[in-house]
């Protein structure tokens, strides 16, 4: 016996089986009890959600010598024959490669006979939108005043491709895309039934791609279990039949574009590449990461609007705060456009690799968005002031000499190494300490406006820093420690050595060491107020 397609094998019978429609399923059945049916119906709405399915069981239950609650009895002859196909009562008709006036006056000589069995003659006209304007006007008078046996159902995904006045003679229901739990619920559900082994993880991963549509969830579901045939679906294995990316890398991803790293960004996008990964995809999926970025930095209360563990969503939280909305928007705009030209691009790769540059290199674009994100730069250096040395060169103009590897310090050994510092010059470090921030690029700014300057041994400036991405800036990458020390060098005149520790919590940190900032009184510092 050949092989039946998950969605086909499970195709609701009944009223009940339908998920996610509740609003049309019981308006239809109470239609039906009351004895108020309609003689036209517009079932409008994205694929995969249950429009001709629903069309199939209400023409079913009209005809249906037993009908039950929930639907059909499905044992009856009629039920039978109507499920078979064998049936004159139901005619269902593919709008699309039958478009034509002659098509539509076929249909209109055919309903003045009556039905031969059962009550009512259900004409299913699917892809309605793809009539010709000729067929239209063919069937507008028929729809108007059918015969009281006659009933169409016209379905479409595309309504504001129908004329109005087929719209105005026809009773609208809109089909709901349908959520990603109500998905996953069916999907297990079914797996139980053919006994196929799933992580729930991998579950929800399908349901998401499937974008509201039933149908093309269970495909994609039979895409992966025919991949993996005999094993455990786990979602590693769904990512790699589907092509797509782990939210991890996007957060690696992002993590480069925030420190403006356009190598290691290109050798991540390597990486995606080698493993196979479609990019396709990985454009739409990094689009919708950064959509859950702009919702998390919009409120504090949409765990249940973001479908993602705890752990990714406290992740989320943290590069939310890093950004500020304007540049999120920008980077979607970026991305968006993107998705629209390298889904027939022969070059996908390097549109990626140009849309990744933009992210990293503002410079590049002349839009809105991009001007600001760069006024927004040079604004917060003006607030925040340049320091001057005694000696008359700009602290400022050091350090962001430093930065960039041509600076005065030792470490380039364009000039004499720096006397070592004394407490007396780690207390002046934290004077300076608003001018230091002002000093530092992103997103070192923007992880040193939550650290704690306090004194560490041997003489030594420490950072104390929550566990998280901020203190994972300095800890894993060294290069970054070094670069502030040659910033806080350029202020003092003097070589530092900077302790990086990590705290579990604010809190902590607060509590189990002495912020200097807090010794110091008529110093001019600028200080920061978060609600």
């Amino acid at each position: 016996m050949s092989y039946t397609a998950l969605y086909r094998k499970f195709r609701p019978d009944t009223f009940e089986d339908v998920k996610g429609q509740d609003h049309i399923v019981t308006t239809l059945k109470n239609q039906i009890r009351a004895g108020r049916i309609g003689h036209a119906y517009l079932f409008t709405g994205t694929r995969g959600t249950g429009k001709t399915t629903v069309a199939k069981i209400f023409a079913r239950t009209v005809n249906c010598e037993n009908p039950a609650q929930e639907g059909p009895c499905g044992e009856c002859r009629i039920c039978r024959a109507i499920a078979a196909g064998a049936s004159m009562n139901v005619i269902e008709i593919d709008a699309a490669s039958n478009n034509g006036v002659d098509n539509i006056r076929e249909i209109v000589e055919e309903v003045s006979y009556s039905p031969a069995e059962g009550k009512y003659k259900v004409y299913i006209i699917d892809e309605v939108h793809m009539l010709s304007i000729g067929a239209f006007n063919a069937l507008l008078k028929t729809l108007e005043e059918p015969p009281s046996y006659v009933i169409f159902i016209l379905a479409t995904t595309e309504v504001h491709k129908l004329p109005i006045t087929i719209l105005s003679r026809c009773q609208r229901y809109d089909f709901k895309r349908i959520t990603i739990d109500t998905i996953a619920a069916r999907m297990r559900q079914l797996t139980e039934v053919e006994q196929v082994q799933v992580e729930e993880k991998a579950l929800r991963y399908i349901a998401k791609a499937a974008d509201g549509s039933m149908r093309d969830a269970l495909s994609l579901l039979d895409q992966c279990i025919a991949f993996h045939l005999g094993n455990e679906l786990t979602y590693d294995k769904v990512m790699d039949v589907l092509g797509a990316v782990d939210t991890e890398v996007f957060s690696r991803l992002l993590r480069c574009v925030l420190e403006q790293d356009v190598l290691g960004c290109v050798q991540l996008l390597e990486e995606i590449v080698m493993q196979g990964r479609e990019l396709t995809q990985f454009v739409t999926d990094f689009t919708w990461y950064m959509r859950n970025l702009l919702l998390v930095q919009s409120s504090d209360n949409l765990e249940d609007v973001i479908d993602m563990s705890s752990d990714n969503l406290a992740r989320l939280k943290e590069e939310a705060a890093l950004m500020d909305m304007n540049r999120i928007i920008r980077y979607i705009r970026i991305f968006s456009e993107l998705s629209g030209q390298i889904r027939y691009a022969s070059q996908k790769r390097i549109l990626v690799e140009i849309a990744l540059i933009k992210l990293c290199r503002p410079s590049m674009e002349t839009s809105q968005e991009a001007l600001l994100d760069r006024i927004r730069d040079v604004e917060e250096k003006v607030e925040n002031g340049v320091a001057v040395l005694p000696g008359g060169y700009g602290a400022g103009q050091e350090a962001a000499a430093s930065a960039q590897g041509q600076g005065m310090g030792a470490k380039s050994g364009t000039a004499a190494p720096r006397p070592p510092a004394i407490p007396d010059d780690v207390k002046e470090v934290v004077s300076h300490w608003s001018a230091i921030l002002g000093s530092a690029g992103n997103p070192m700014k923007i992880y040193l406006k939550e650290a704690i300057p306090s004194l560490g041994g041997d003489n030594r400036l420490m950072l104390v820093l929550e566990d998280g991405v901020a203190s994972d800036y300095f800890t894993q990458h060294p290069q970054n420690r070094e670069q502030l020390e040659n910033l806080i060098g350029g202020y003092i005149g003097k070589e530092i050595e900077v302790d990086i520790q990590v705290a579990k919590d604010r809190q902590e940190a607060e509590e189990s060491y002495y912020d200097l900032r807090k010794g110091f009184s008529g110093v001019n510092m600028e200080i920061e107020v978060e609600e």
